[in-house]
């Protein structure tokens, strides 16, 4: 397993939104996620910043071509556009986090 760590932007005003759609969140997207290879997946929030910060476990054999391109994964995105900063493709504006420092 490797850990996968980036950022992603939620509009101001909806953290409770953002919060209550993940807490209803698709079972046919957690079965693809981990199917896929994903576990361990967990979302933060800065709330000063609207800074959302995501880490997640990816298994060895991961693709990271997949996810995108699948059905589920662009409803999700379509779904999740109104609320989070977005590329053209509605797909999160994300940044890759670097690992500085991991204690286990």
């Amino acid at each position: 397993m490797k850990q996968h760590a980036f950022t992603m932007k939620l509009k101001p005003g909806y953290a409770q939104e953002y919060k209550r759609r993940h807490d209803e969140i698709w079972p046919e997207l957690v079965s693809l996620l981990t199917a896929s290879g994903v576990s361990d997946y967990a979302i933060y929030l800065d709330e000063k910043s609207n800074t959302l910060f995501a880490v997640q476990k990816l298994a060895e054999d991961f693709d990271s071509s997949f996810l995108p391109n699948h059905p589920i994964v662009k409803k999700w995105w379509a779904y999740m556009a109104d609320i989070m900063e977005t590329n053209l493709d509605n797909s999160p504006v994300e940044g890759d986090l670097k690992e500085v420092f991991y204690l286990q």
